[in-house]
């Protein structure tokens, strides 16, 4: 397999009070649980967060590309990953996301069909498969 991108981020403290980095300078986040400030006054971020940010992006690329391979044209997509973190007793925590789609101008039925095909060709969505619950709607 031909890997076309790599990135690199470093966390430093962990989900309490830490900060992640990415190598190439592009960016630079506070990490703290939800709701809490970074300790130095600065806006935090979690990981849920950042996981929603990242899935809901790939997963409207992998959008545009089953809408491109159909050759349908649209104006525009939302794709909203909603990301819960878990507890229960056996395995302690886990995460499940929520996906929703709205193609502009297409009916309830076409966004779901498209959903469905973004979800069989997303990145993010392979990695989790069998791993995470994962639902999605086209609205």
């Amino acid at each position: 397999m031909k890997t076309i991108y790599t990135t690199t981020v470093v966390n430093t403290g962990g989900r309490a009070g830490g900060r992640s980095e990415a190598s190439d300078g592009s960016f630079s986040v506070a990490i703290a649980p939800p709701g809490v400030n970074s300790g130095k006054g600065e806006k935090a971020t979690n990981p849920e967060q950042l996981f929603a940010a990242g899935y809901s992006a790939c997963f409207n690329g992998a959008l545009a590309a089953a809408l491109r391979n159909e050759k349908i044209k649209y104006k525009e997509a939302n794709v909203t990953a909603t990301v819960h973190l878990r507890q229960d007793d056996q395995t302690g925590y886990s995460i499940a996301v929520d996906l929703t789609v709205k193609i502009d101008d297409f009916s309830r039925e076409d966004n779901q069909k498209f959903a469905d095909l973004a979800h069989q060709i997303c990145p993010y969505s392979k990695a989790v498969q069998g791993n995470i619950d994962v639902t999605v709607q086209g609205l």
